[in-house]
């Protein structure tokens, strides 16, 4: 959600014009995320998100415009795709496909409290339950494929011990036959500042740009390597029971997703030390830019790791 890509407020007039959203008052870059180009957008009427897509073809985007919709329409608070007078959401700028979404009240929280996990995690839940109704699908972006290839491009620029460690990890990830447990829509990327939050009333889930079809228990492991641990990336055990508690109370996991658990946990740890490596050592030049550290996600591997 940073801004790789500069829009002028008549550029943004302009393209608003076949929209029945009022008269555009300010627009704003959000400076967060590292893949997508993000305003507000705030017109007479009420307040968008409008979302350029830096790397997405075109023809990716309708499956994202309408698992948004789907759930949105299912209850799960989620931002909802604006279309214009003929129906019509994907548009482009800049020649970028762009999209405006429904903006949700609340900010993201960098300590979340038990009452905010308990509500993340619920709701993930219930838009993994909620899902299964979703009969569109689109592949895991961000699966074996990507793991080889990035861990191939960021290789020579780590130490000998972390080259044995990524190594190592992708052997033991090729080696799981995963095919057996519960699959479905998973957001991908359910970190703290993809959730809003108004006090401890959960306003939503953002930015479904990573959203595919995958194990729903790896959706969970990548929530709880980020709700549920402290600086060095180990487990909070209190916000860990409270996290899997609440899941479980709305959809309880299979004996094999419990026996694969520990597996997953690795799975997460390491396809986010995989993008931070390479957003670090390889960064889009933006205006409002930036990587985040990849050595947390290092560390949780590691704890992940000592776990099994």
């Amino acid at each position: 959600m940073s801004v790789f890509t500069t829009l002028s407020l008549d550029e943004v007039r302009l393209w608003l014009a076949p929209f029945n959203v009022g008269e555009l008052q300010t627009l704003r870059g959000i400076a967060a995320g590292i893949t997508n180009t993000n305003y507000f957008v705030e017109t007479s009427e009420s307040r968008f998100v409008l979302t350029v897509f830096e790397k997405n073809d075109f023809d990716e985007l309708p499956y994202f415009v309408h698992l948004m919709t789907h759930l949105s329409q299912h209850g799960i608070q989620c931002p909802s795709p604006i279309v214009d007078k003929e129906g019509v959401a994907l548009h482009r700028i800049h020649g970028k496909p762009a999209l405006m979404v429904s903006c949700l009240r609340g900010s993201d929280v960098s300590q979340p409290n038990l009452t905010q996990i308990e509500a993340v995690a619920q709701t993930l839940a219930r838009m993994h339950l909620a899902g299964m109704a979703f009969h569109e699908q689109s592949h895991n972006q961000r699966g074996q494929g990507w793991r080889v290839m990035t861990a191939q491009q960021v290789m020579p620029k780590l130490a000998p011990v972390q080259q044995h460690l990524l190594q190592e990890e992708l052997q033991f990830q090729h080696g799981l036959d995963l095919s057996g447990l519960p699959h479905g829509v998973i957001h991908g990327d359910l970190f703290r500042d993809n959730v809003l939050f108004d006090g401890n009333v959960l306003g939503g889930f953002i930015d479904f740009y990573y959203a595919c079809h995958d194990v729903l228990a790896y959706d969970v492991a990548i929530a709880v390597n980020e709700w549920c641990v402290d600086a060095n990336g180990v487990f909070v055990d209190d916000k860990l029971a409270v996290f899997m508690n609440a899941y479980h109370a709305v959809r309880p996991f299979t004996a094999e997703e419990k026996s694969f658990w520990p597996a997953l946990l690795r799975r997460a740890a390491l396809r986010f030390w995989l993008s931070r490596l390479y957003d670090f050592y390889y960064p889009v030049v933006g205006e409002l830019t930036h990587a985040k550290d990849p050595a947390h996600f290092e560390r949780v591997l590691l704890n992940r790791q000592a776990l099994t």
